[in-house]
């Protein structure tokens, strides 16, 4: 296995709850908790971000802050990028579900002709659109972006000008866009997702893996069907 490089992502802004960058300092503190030496064994490297943003307030109702999400995306796809460019494993941990995107958009970015797949194992699908959502919460939208969705048969709400342009900015980091195809993914244990979503996973077939069928086949036998 390819040596480890992990890659910290402190970032709020696509967080629709306060304190999701805490997380990564969180889950080293619970590994002093379990005598682990995980993060003394592998380097880290941290991505800068932009959190100042939130104090100016969110000014795209169907997509919040989502200027500051797009400065956060193309960084985290520059370093995986780069760290797979390196011949890394990159390691991203991060509370704010939105810069997966950024996650998908590097591996895609090296390698371009490969056929990527992604598990999400999630209470939500997060595979909404600034035309869907309920919220407008970026972290509910990661696998849309990644997809090149806009889910406009689902349509219900009217974003404008430059809304729409981050937007498509936003699909094409690291790259054109889709990065991946919905019939790509796996969702284990989503619990929750409203009728957009459900629409689009009938209508790709996005393969789906209950909580109570990981509960009786365990994690291991559910990780080797995947």
């Amino acid at each position: 296995m390819k040596e480890l490089k992990i890659i910290e992502v402190k970032s709020e802004i696509g967080a629709g709850t306060r304190g999701a960058s805490l997380g990564v300092e969180a889950i080293k503190i619970a590994s002093l908790d379990l005598k682990s030496d995980f993060f003394k064994q592998h380097d880290s490297i941290e991505v800068e971000h932009v959190n100042e943003l939130l104090f100016d307030g969110a000014k795209h109702a169907y997509a919040k802050f989502i200027d500051g999400v797009l400065i956060m995306e193309e960084r985290v796809c520059l370093e995986v990028y780069e760290q797979l460019f390196d011949d890394f494993f990159p390691l991203i941990i991060s509370g704010d579900h939105s810069t997966a995107f950024g996650t998908i958009a590097g591996i895609r970015k090296a390698y371009p002709k490969k056929r990527l797949g992604v598990v999400w194992i999630d209470a939500h699908a997060d595979i909404h659109t600034p035309y869907t959502t309920p919220s407008g919460n970026m972290h509910g939208m990661p696998l849309a972006m990644a997809c090149g969705l806009d889910n406009l048969e689902c349509k219900v709400n009217d974003p404008r000008g430059e809304t729409i342009e981050y937007w498509e900015e936003l699909k094409i980091v690291g790259g054109p866009s889709p990065k991946i195809q919905p019939e790509d993914i796996v969702y284990i244990a989503v619990r929750d997702f409203e009728k957009p979503e459900n629409y689009l996973i009938n209508k790709f077939n996005i393969n789906f893996v209950e909580t109570e069928d990981v509960k009786k086949a365990g994690p291991e036998v559910t990780a080797s069907k995947v």
